[in-house]
């Protein structure tokens, strides 16, 4: 009896070892994404913040213009480079180091095709925005803004893999030192070419392609001369065309998966205009949305450690590693969210002062703000479950589950609550936390369901199956 007590107590000494010891496996990449994702973030931020100044035609067209290449364009670079997660992931844990640095490749060149159609695209938006009725001048404006944003978006489209390529690696702190100095060469760069020279808001859109492109170019830098990764450096060969059907096979329901969620918090601005005094509407909801995202860069931070923690583990045939990985997240998350939704309940008074000194609109979010304490809670989970469906390779149903949770649900709802009874933002609000609830959910039971075992088999077969594919390419 005795002894039976004893070596459950060593179990359990040594499952909370286990727990710290994932704990900081998994901080070493969560801790710097968060920073990574905070600075590109401040990179439009401080776009808008400078532009403002320049007059309100300035303003309204570029916020529409960056808004248009968030949806268009960078949703879908982000999105597709996520299938690197699973790939690369998996990849390095079961130590094919060269089949890695050519999917890193691969993506490179997948991408930068894929952003020709949409520089196409985005060069006719302005002509697109008159044809749908949208002001003249502001159109006209917006059109020239997201044509210079144009060598942004090929950048975007080769930072990215290369974020991945860190990231998957555990060696996020190039990515950090990076990004930070391409946000500290924005800001004074911005300033001078919006206020010192005739380009005006135009001038912002040069300094984030100077700052996106420096940003790139450091990252490949380092990862052609730095020694810690040596072993995953892969010359450029005929293989990575080989890598391009199945890097598109993950990367398209890594993309819908992404872009759904993205594009319905848009839906929910353009909605929000249409209600009665839409200035009011518009503004609560652009200051909800604003701290949404700021706040969402610490579930976005863990959803790249809990994606990288998985799929390493499933490609080194780990599988209860993998298990350990998704309980240590879920236990820091539950932590996370108790902190940041308590601490944005507490300042619902006073933070929206942060943004306005109207008191109609910051009465307005004090209202509100109990909803976006829910929002903030679900989006940390959802965010994490997100990660580790990556990390298993289960894009695809975790497009399924955004379709389902807010295009059938949560949206219909919160056109319904918005518009046909008298909750008006409110009800927005209302139907978009139901979808997320819904999302939450069906991501849950997906998680739960997955047999980790078999994930590790199947990644094993795919990283087997690659390797034979080339093979016979070479021969």
């Amino acid at each position: 009896m005795e002894d039976g007590l004893l070596l459950k107590q060593r179990d359990e000494r040594l499952t909370w070892r286990v727990l710290l010891e994932e704990m900081k496996k998994f901080g070493v990449v969560a801790g710097p994404m968060v920073a990574v994702t905070l600075s590109q973030f401040l990179l439009q931020v401080t776009t808008v913040m400078m532009v403002g100044h320049l007059g309100e035609l300035a303003l309204s067209s570029t916020s529409i213009a960056i808004s248009l290449s968030g949806v268009t364009g960078f949703s879908v670079m982000m999105g597709m480079s996520s299938a690197l997660e699973t790939l690369c992931g998996q990849a390095y844990g079961a130590q094919q180091y060269k089949k890695f640095g050519t999917l890193i490749y691969t993506a490179i060149f997948s991408l930068l095709i894929v952003c020709i159609p949409l520089a196409i695209f985005w060069r006719y938006i302005g002509s697109l925005l008159i044809l749908i009725g949208q002001s003249t001048s502001i159109s006209h404006e917006a059109g020239k803004f997201i044509t210079w944003l144009i060598p942004v978006l090929f950048a975007y489209a080769i930072l990215q893999p290369l974020v991945r390529y860190f990231q998957m690696q555990s060696m996020v702190l190039p990515v950090l030192a990076s990004s930070t100095v391409a946000l500290c060469l924005h800001m004074p760069l911005c300033w001078a070419l919006v206020y010192k020279t005739a380009l005006g808001n135009i001038g912002a859109a040069v300094s984030m392609g100077a700052a996106m492109w420096s940003n790139v170019i450091f990252l490949l830098f380092y990862m052609k001369h730095s020694s810690s990764c040596e072993k995953t450096r892969s010359p450029i060969s005929h293989e990575v065309y080989h890598e391009m059907k199945q890097f598109f096979s993950f990367a398209i329901p890594s993309a819908v998966m992404i872009c759904l969620e993205w594009w319905s918090y848009e839906l929910l601005v353009l909605l929000s205009g249409l209600l009665p005094n839409p200035e009011l509407e518009t503004s609560v909801l652009a200051i909800c949305l604003n701290t949404i995202v700021t706040l969402y860069a610490i579930p976005f931070g863990f959803s790249a450690g809990v994606s990288t923690r998985v799929s390493n583990e499933l490609g080194a045939g780990n599988p209860n590693g993998a298990r350990v990985a998704v309980k240590t997240i879920l236990i820091i998350m539950v932590v996370e969210t108790a902190i940041v939704s308590t601490t944005v309940f507490a300042s619902r008074r006073v933070f929206g002062y942060i943004f306005t000194n109207d008191k109609e609109v910051v009465d307005y979010v004090t209202k509100i703000a109990p909803f976006l304490c829910l929002n903030i809670i679900l989006d940390s989970i959802q965010g994490t479950l997100s990660g580790v469906a990556r990390g298993v390779g289960w894009q695809h149903l975790g497009a399924y589950a955004n379709l389902a949770a807010y295009y059938l649900v949560g949206i219909p709802v919160a056109s319904l609550l918005g518009f046909c009874t008298s909750l008006r933002g409110e009800g927005l609000w209302i139907g978009i936390l139901v979808g997320a609830f819904i999302q939450v959910i069906l991501l849950s039971v997906v998680t739960i369901c997955t047999s980790y075992e078999s994930q590790a088999m199947k990644a094993r077969e795919r990283l087997l199956e690659g390797e034979c594919s080339t093979e016979d390419g070479s021969s």
